[in-house]
C-alpha cells in the first residue's frame, strides 16, 4: 500500500527579520512572525505526517505542498522526523507576488524523478518597461518513475476566490492550459497522470468537471473527491461553508488492478489532533494564524490523501 498527499500548509515562511521601525510590512506578510513559531510550525506540519503514518502505516511516498516559500523551509523540514531525510525536494521559486510555491517531497528509497518543470504564466502586462507581470503560482510538474511504471505529477495552487471572483478567468485559463498538456500525455504517451492541488474550487465546479474528459467528451480522469464532496467531506471552511478545494484527480489507468499502483481510496485526513480545539469551531482545522491573531495551529487546511494498493497488497 502508499500514499499520495497533497497538503496546503498555510504559509510556511522563514523567521522575519526583526523590523527596523514597528509598522513595517514584514516579508512574509505575517504578524510576528518569528523563529519561534517557525519553528513551532515546522515541528506541527512533521506530525501531521507522523499522525498519517500512525493511521495507515506507511508515510506518503509522495507529497504535493502548497504555500511554501523558498526551499530552505523544506530542507529543514525533510530532515526532521519522520522523513529522517530520506525524502528528496523538487522545488522551484515561482514569481508569485507573495512568493509563496507548490514543492513536491518524494521518498528517495522508491521514487525517481525523471524530469521535472516548473510552468509559469503570465497574464495581462502591466508595465512592458519595467516588466511587471500580472503573475499567480506556478503548476510544478514532476515525471517520476514507480515500481517501472512512469507517472506525470501535475500540483496546483490555483488563484484565490476574492473580490467577487475576479480571478475565475485564470483559473479557467490554467487549468484548460493543464488539460491540454494532460490530454498530449494520455493520447501520446500512454503514461499515468495525476493532478491534485488546491484549485480554490469544489469538485462540482465546471471548470474540474471540464478537466475530466477528453475532446470527444469521453471521460479519461477521475476525481474520487467528487464522492467525498457529496457526503459533506470538506478540507478547508470559509465562514460556516465547508469546502473541498484540495483533490487529487487520477488518470483511469491508475484504477486498473494489474498494475503496480491501482487506486483503493481517497480521503480527507481530519484527525481531532490537527482540528480545532475551539467549539464553535469543531471539525475544522487548528490554523496557524486567523486573520492576524497568532493560533499556533497546524494550517488552515487538513491533507487529502490517495490510497493506492499494489499487486503484492492481498
Amino acid at each position: 500500500m502508499e500514499l499520495f498527499t497533497f497538503y496546503n500548509v498555510e504559509n510556511l515562511f522563514l523567521p522575519d527579520p526583526p523590523p527596523k521601525h514597528r509598522l513595517d510590512p514584514t516579508k512574509s506578510g505575517l504578524r510576528n512572525w518569528d523563529e519561534k513559531r517557525y519553528k513551532n510550525k515546522l515541528f506541527k506540519i512533521a506530525h501531521v505526517f507522523q499522525l498519517m503514518e500512525e493511521e495507515h502505516g506507511v508515510l506518503p511516498f509522495m507529497i504535493g505542498l502548497s504555500e511554501i516559500s523558498g526551499r530552505k523551509v523544506l530542507e529543514e523540514l525533510v530532515e526532521m522526523e519522520p522523513f529522517n531525510s530520506q525524502y528528496g525536494i523538487v522545488h522551484y521559486n515561482s514569481m508569485d507576488e507573495r512568493k509563496v510555491d507548490v514543492a513536491m517531497l518524494y521518498d528517495k528509497t522508491k521514487v525517481e524523478v525523471i524530469d521535472s518543470e516548473a510552468i509559469t504564466y503570465f497574464f495581462e502586462i502591466i508595465d512592458r518597461k519595467i516588466g511587471n507581470y500580472d503573475t499567480t503560482r506556478d503548476v510544478l510538474y514532476v515525471k517520476v518513475k514507480y515500481k517501472g511504471e512512469v507517472i506525470n505529477i501535475f500540483i496546483a495552487h490555483l488563484p484565490s476566490k476574492r473580490e467577487k471572483d475576479i480571478n475565475q478567468p485564470k483559473r479557467a485559463f490554467i487549468l484548460s492550459e493543464i488539460r491540454g498538456r494532460i490530454m498530449k500525455l494520455l493520447n501520446e504517451s500512454k503514461e499515468h497522470v495525476v493532478l491534485c492541488g488546491d484549485f480554490n474550487e469544489n469538485p462540482d465546479d465546471e471548470n474540474l468537471i471540464k478537466i475530466l474528459y477528453d475532446n470527444d467528451c469521453a471521460k479519461v480522469l477521475i476525481n474520487p473527491f467528487q464522492e467525498l464532496f457529496s457526503t459533506r467531506n470538506y478540507s478547508t471552511f470559509h465562514y460556516k461553508s465547508g469546502l473541498l478545494f484540495d483533490q487529487i484527480i487520477l488518470s483511469e489507468s491508475l484504477f486498473d488492478r494489474n498494475l503496480a499502483l491501482s487506486f483503493d481510496k481517497a480521503g480527507v485526513f481530519n484527525s481531532e489532533k490537527i482540528s480545532s480545539r475551539i467549539r464553535n469551531f469543531e471539525g475544522r482545522p487548528f490554523r496557524t494564524y486567523a486573520g492576524t491573531r497568532y493560533l499556533g495551529g497546524y494550517s488552515d487546511h487538513f491533507p487529502v490523501f490517495v490510497k493506492f494498493k499494489g499487486l503484492w497488497t492481498k
